[in-house]
């Protein structure tokens, strides 16, 4: 397989999901489509919150994956096998957890809203 295609069909296609996830949440809570953790569920307030800042930072990981699979592509040696797979999981693995991150700071363990300082 020439490494172009599969840059396009690994990363090119994470990060076009990343983009119709960022352009079409989910606009209710539910259990096929968005953001789903056990916290990100608990109330209204925090799904819609974690999903935004889950889509715009796998929209920005995705991308930086995908350029970054271009530059794999174009200056691979050797045939490509795991690398741009390990973008991928890279990209969806940081995302979340600065999702994670970002719903401790702004949530409670019970859904409540913290007052920030």
């Amino acid at each position: 397989m020439s490494p172009i295609i599969y840059i396009l069909t690994t990363n090119g296609l994470l990060f076009i999901l990343s983009i119709i996830f960022w352009k079409f949440p989910p606009k209710k809570i539910n259990n096929w489509y968005g953001y789903r953790t056990p916290k990100a569920m608990l109330n209204q307030q925090i799904w819609d919150f974690a999903n935004s800042i889950f889509n715009k930072k796998l929209v920005i990981y995705a991308g930086i994956s995908f350029l970054g699979g271009l530059v794999f592509a174009n200056f691979a040696t050797k045939e490509l096998t795991w690398q741009p797979m390990v973008l991928v999981l890279l990209s969806v693995l940081v995302s979340v957890i600065k999702t994670e991150r970002a719903l401790n700071d702004h949530f409670t363990e019970e859904g409540k809203k913290k007052k920030l300082k």
